[in-house]
């Protein structure tokens, strides 16, 4: 008795039930990892919007931010200045008798250029208090190969060796790297063939090597005081004030004097209202972010993926709080943002009265640095609660380490799933295929059957 052909689409059959359970239980899991994702792609977005408002703030808080100062030469083709915030307002005349100037030596011609012979032996070459060694050998004892043996030479940080041709012949120049009058060259030679003497220098000039250009201090005067400086940028004469010098200062026709030019350093409170207006632009940056992150649109009924988080209102609580308590150890009529003319508006961002904050610059810029930055100011204690809020262990990291908890417990869930949905499906294999083949011999059976019913004498046939 054969068997027959399968009854049953057991394939199908297993693969719609596998289906259908498993979509009981996959769909709240996708549910559940969707969430998770948008909320940690949200908290990664509040962190990116806090560090870079703390960064904005950590700025703000600083002397150079909160008292800058202006410092102006009436002569910029003689000099330049800038302030630093330690500088005290103040006028000077300085006059600039004299610029730094490095030391430059030549030699005499050698007539066939950079090939020709030197000499074998070492020189020793000072500068300032450096001191180096350079050996000079067989392959090396051409004017080019002195000139490459003093550039590569171990210690060498501050002599350069060049060529120079002229029409008497080319000549091997050494300048010091440094300006300065205790930085001159000195150049002495021993050993070989003697023939390196001839590139010795001892501070005066002889006939085989003599001095381009003398080492030379900077001189200026600040009022009838004298200041020397080994370079022309000069940090250490006026506290908190670097002068770069250009040139010298012109001189009269009449008596060759020579005129000076006169130094302000001044509060610099534009640049102060500059730097307290780009925090309100940081922070109202940051206000534009939380406020996607927590809005809810009526007409489509879209809500942000934060809105009515307690992390997030906490942490505008605190950064509202920051903002509009009043900054201890200020008196006066300045002591909060608002009396700056610093205010929050209906939409949570900060706008600024610019007549009220001239007049506060105007008549007490202390007082308005204060506010913003000293050691109880806006600035700081904000800079002080961002930093708790996004340091490791943080609500923010906190936060962050519960959704990634969240997210694993979801893959084992899936993965669970898997393999309750595999052990369902050989089962169900087992159970459809048992019923097929069932199915199949009784179907065997009645085909066997029918044909003895109809060879029965007295059957019917067609």
């Amino acid at each position: 008795m054969a068997i027959g052909t399968s009854a049953l689409d057991v394939n199908s059959l297993v693969t719609q039930l596998i289906t259908q359970e498993r979509n009981q239980y996959s769909a709240p899991l996708a549910a559940r990892e969707t969430r998770a994702t948008v909320q940690l792609s949200a908290v990664s977005t509040l962190k990116g919007a806090l560090s870079s408002f703390k960064t904005a703030v950590d700025a703000l808080k600083t002397p150079a931010s909160t008292t800058p100062r202006a410092a102006r030469s009436s002569n910029e083709d003689v000099f330049t200045a800038t302030a630093g915030s330690t500088a005290a307002p103040g006028s000077y005349d300085i006059t600039v008798l004299a610029l730094a100037k490095a030391q430059q030596l030549a030699s005499g011609p050698f007539a066939e250029g950079s090939t020709s012979t030197v000499g074998t032996g070492t020189l020793t070459i000072t500068y300032g208090t450096t001191t180096f060694d350079v050996e000079i050998g067989e392959d090396q004892k051409t004017l080019a190969g002195v000139r490459n043996a003093i550039n590569k030479a171990a210690g060498n940080t501050g002599v350069q060796a060049t060529l120079l041709n002229t029409s008497e012949g080319t000549r091997l120049v050494l300048t010091s790297s440094k300006t300065g009058a205790a930085n001159a060259i000195a150049v002495s030679a021993t050993g070989g063939d003697g023939g390196l003497a001839q590139l010795a220098y001892a501070g005066t000039d002889t006939a085989t090597m003599k001095q381009m250009t003398a080492a030379q201090d900077a001189h200026i005067k600040i009022g009838s005081f004298d200041y020397t400086s080994a370079t022309n940028v000069i940090g250490d004469a006026i506290d908190g004030v670097t002068l770069t010098l250009k040139a010298t200062s012109p001189q009269n026709e009449s008596d060759s004097t020579h005129v000076p030019a006169s130094l302000t350093v001044s509060e610099d409170k534009e640049t102060l209202k500059k730097n307290v207006t780009n925090f309100v632009q940081a922070y109202n940056t940051l206000q534009s972010s939380l406020a996607k992150l927590r809005n809810y649109d009526a007409a489509t009924k879209a809500a942000g993926p934060l809105l009515g988080d307690a992390l997030l209102r906490g942490i505008e609580s605190q950064i509202g709080l920051d903002l509009s308590n009043r900054v201890d150890g200020v008196s006066g009529a300045y002591t909060t943002l608002a009396s700056l003319g610093i205010t929050r508006q209906v939409d949570g961002t900060l706008a600024v009265d610019d007549a009220k904050l001239n007049k506060a610059l105007e008549n007490d810029s202390a007082a308005v640095a204060k506010v913003v930055a000293s050691e109880n100011g806006v600035a700081v204690r904000l800079s002080r609660h961002l930093e708790d809020m996004l340091k490791t262990g943080g609500a923010l990291d906190t936060r962050t380490q519960s959704l990634n908890k969240t997210m694993e417990t979801i893959e084992d869930d899936k993965e669970a799933l898997d393999a309750r949905m595999a052990v369902l499906e050989a089962r169900y294999r087992k159970q459809f295929t048992a019923l097929d083949g069932l199915l199949q011999q009784l179907q065997s059976t009645s085909d066997y059957l029918g044909a003895q019913l109809a060879n029965l004498p007295g059957a019917k046939r067609d």
